[in-house]
């Protein structure tokens, strides 16, 4: 009785902290000038740690709150973005984990997932700001092709369609690294804090070793 009373407790009290930190984390990453790399891959892992260690119904309550607590604080158009994607990812990460699935599985949806939400806040935020923010990605691309080009001495003019196709490779290949490195932090973390993901496939566990 004593042990069923605790774990409803603990079912009340850990989603409401969780919650309150990664929504915390979500604010000071929004609005600080610095940190932000840092704070982007801290961001999923109190949801996931949540998932983990209460299973996927408290993480689906974690999930709710902290979008309603950012709601509340930040307005009901920019706390909600913390969903895109890192409020997906996370679940997405939290739910792979606790069933013990392998990380080819909860590395590349997470990759698809992260570059859609990518997409998603972009197109959110150009809504917001008044101007379209994928024309800012879109130069970024053009200045790596331009250099690429002018260092190997190539008589080429990239067109529009290859600009858009390697600004959508640097994002995918973003998200590669990123959702790669939450599964590094979490694999290396997490037996700390009494919980613990599916051991790295053969191929990939002599890189996550170097990196812990």
């Amino acid at each position: 009785m004593k042990l069923s009373k605790k774990s409803e407790a603990l079912n009340i009290i850990e989603p409401s902290y969780l919650a309150s930190l990664s929504a915390l984390l979500w604010i000071a990453l929004y609005y600080l000038p610095v940190g932000g790399s840092i704070l982007r891959l801290i961001l999923p892992l109190p949801l996931a740690l949540l998932h983990l260690r209460r299973g996927t119904k408290v993480a689906m309550e974690g999930l709710v709150i902290q979008t309603l607590l950012l709601a509340v604080l930040m307005g009901p158009f920019r706390g909600p973005l913390f969903l895109f994607p890192y409020g997906i990812l996370a679940f997405w990460l939290g739910w792979c984990w606790y069933i013990r699935k392998n990380w080819w599985i909860s590395w590349s949806i997470g990759i698809f997932l992260g570059t859609l939400g990518f997409s998603i806040r972009v197109f959110a935020l150009s809504a917001l700001v008044g101007e379209n923010l994928w024309i800012v990605i879109t130069r970024a691309s053009y200045g790596l092709i331009d250099k690429f080009i002018t260092f190997l001495h190539l008589p080429l003019s990239p067109s529009l369609f290859s600009i858009q196709i390697v600004a959508l490779l640097l994002i995918i290949f973003q998200e590669i690294v990123y959702v790669l490195t939450i599964h590094i932090i979490a694999y290396s973390i997490f037996p700390r804090l009494k919980s613990s993901i599916p051991a790295p496939p053969k191929l990939l566990s002599g890189f996550v070793d170097l990196n812990i």
